[in-house]
């Protein structure tokens, strides 16, 4: 896996994972609503921690300023 994530979209995704996931935990969304926001808040996660994500790939996007 080549990283294709920069520093400043690493960081955003992280804090909006972190806030789904609050958001889940704390009982402020339910049903549906937490179950989605849920597997966004852990895949966001994965994907900040390994620095790379896979819709980037099709889309030609490449945050990551390293070459």
């Amino acid at each position: 896996m080549k990283v294709n994530m920069g520093s400043t979209d690493r960081t955003a995704r992280l804090v909006v994972g972190l806030l789904f996931l609050l958001a889940v935990v704390m009982g402020w969304v339910s049903g549906v609503l937490a179950v989605v926001l849920g597997v966004l808040g852990v895949v966001f996660i994965v994907t900040a921690i390994i620095r790379f994500c896979p819709l980037y790939l099709p889309l030609g996007l490449n945050t990551c300023k390293r070459k």
